[in-house]
């Protein structure tokens, strides 16, 4: 049990501990003495403040000790420890945790777990399905089924042995070819990272004045999150080439401002209509006009 009072002559030994701190540190590292606990009987540390500017608040401690009956004060350790208001490192994490979206660059590469809970076994073509996998007992069945229709006849009379060429390259056009596939848990934890950038609860959605299920911009994709997602095609949209929900919306919205068509001019007006000129000076005309109207 440690001992609340620290030992006299353990407690008077400043120097020597000042003495093997100066040793361990680099020149003019340590700064004035702080205080001095008991670690336990005749058993005392004495700290000294750390004035190197990489270790602000930590301090130097150096333990001695004396034995039983003893005068002689001995030296124990010297360590440098952090003090109450210590600059400290932020507490470690594993890379799998400190990884965040944008981080990896050309030429990294990122190791998936084997037991990574956002996959699960697909179907390779192996002649043995993983477990898990979407290969049955029964699509196994209709592949040797299927291979002995289309390479009729016995083995011995066959140029090659028969292959299961036929379910594998079906599956591979399917895209089925693969060691795993997103889980259920895979799918869903997609989901709400897409919602959460691109989705209904976002300021461009509740400011847009609709959403991209009726957008023409709207590129659909498919499988099961092509009910719920699509990617959006319009270069001036905030969202261009990103996965968007369908409750998305911005103000790029194919409908939402349709621009109006320029008016046409009206077709030009040909006048075809004769005029007659009449003459400025007398004649006979205007001889007749007189004596109609002296009459």
């Amino acid at each position: 049990m440690r001992s609340r009072t620290p030992d006299r002559l353990c407690a008077e030994a400043v120097e020597l501990a000042r003495a093997a701190a100066e040793e361990a540190a680099f020149p003019g590292q340590v700064g004035d003495h702080v205080e001095v606990a008991a670690d336990g009987d005749r058993v005392v540390t004495h700290y000294f403040t750390c004035l190197d500017p990489g270790y602000r608040g930590w301090r130097w401690g150096v333990t001695v000790a004396r034995a039983s009956r003893a005068k002689a004060v001995t030296l124990d350790e010297t360590v440098l420890l952090p003090g109450p208001d210590a600059l400290l490192a932020p507490e470690w994490v594993p890379w799998s945790e400190r990884l965040r979206p944008g981080d990896m660059g050309p030429g990294d590469l990122l190791p998936t777990d084997a037991d990574d809970l956002r996959l699960e076994p697909g179907w390779s073509g192996e002649e043995a399905p993983p477990p898990n996998s979407a290969l049955s007992e029964e699509m196994t069945e209709l592949a040797d089924a299927e291979d002995a229709d289309v390479s009729a006849g016995s083995p011995s009379a066959q140029l090659a042995a028969p292959v299961r060429g036929s379910i594998t390259s079906l599956a591979e056009e399917l895209g089925m070819r693969r060691a795993r596939v997103l889980s259920r848990y895979g799918l869903h934890t997609a989901a709400d990272r897409w919602d959460e950038s691109y989705g209904a609860k976002t300021p461009m959605a509740q400011a847009a004045p609709a959403s991209c299920v009726s957008c023409g911009f709207l590129v659909p994709i498919g499988g099961s999150l092509g009910q719920a997602f699509g990617i959006c095609g319009n270069e001036f949209g905030p969202a261009d080439g990103h996965v968007v929900s369908l409750a998305y919306g911005c103000g790029g919205h194919s409908e939402a401002a349709v621009m109006p068509k320029p008016p046409r001019p009206a077709p030009p007006v040909i006048d075809e209509t004769v005029v007659d000129l009449m003459p400025l000076g007398g004649g006979a005309g205007a001889g007749e006009e007189e004596d109609l109207g002296h009459a």
